[in-house]
Parts: structure tokens; sequence; C-alpha cells
């Protein structure tokens, strides 16, 4: 497993990364960097966890929502084969674990 660094909201992370995923995950993390960046730029909150929370919260939204979509017009992945929903809800399950992670056990940022 690599390890990339990352930034977020300004701020540095270092996440383990497995090969040949690289590229998927700094773009999870741009997704995820224009959402808090988006929702800081509003000016209704400054506290990064709560904006964390929220960022979450709405892309959680979004990925709910793609499996109807993809049912009427499935999303090609990068080998150009249709995306399958075991596939996004592992990878659901692989962020849950990642927030899990840097969250902490009470979850508050580390």
């Amino acid at each position: 497993m690599n390890q990339i660094e990352v930034s977020i909201m300004g701020q540095s992370y270092r996440l383990g990364c497995p090969e040949g995923g690289e590229a998927r995950l700094r773009e999870a993390v741009a997704q995820v960097d224009r959402e808090m960046c988006a929702i800081r730029d509003s000016g209704k909150l400054k506290a990064r966890e709560r904006i964390a929370v929220l960022a979450a919260l709405n892309l959680a939204y979004v990925l709910s929502e793609r499996p109807m979509a993809a049912a009427a017009s499935p999303a090609p992945t990068q080998a150009g084969q249709p995306a399958s929903a075991p596939d996004d809800a592992a990878y659901i399950d692989q962020l849950i674990a990642r927030l899990d992670q840097t969250l902490g056990q009470d979850g508050h940022l580390i």
C-alpha cells in the first residue's frame, strides 16, 4: 500500500492508497476539498469539524442517488465497464472506514 500526501482546506493529510488507486483517491480528495471549501466560503460555518460532517453528508446524499441514476444509464468505470452496485457499496464501506480512522473513536478530528 502506498501513502500519498494530500491537502484538504489547506491542511495536509497522509493517506494510505492501494496500488493503482492514486488517481481515484486524488479525485475523491479534490471532491471533498471542493465541497468543504464551498461550505466554508458560504460564511455560515467556520468550525472544520462541522464543515467536514456537512460535506460528508452532502457527498453521501449524492452517492445514495447514484444507484438510481446508474440503473437508467450505467456510468463507465476506468476500465470502460459499467459500474456495479456491489463495487459502489464496497467503495462506500472503504470511505466510511477511512472516516472512522481519521475521526478516531470519539468522532472528533484527530
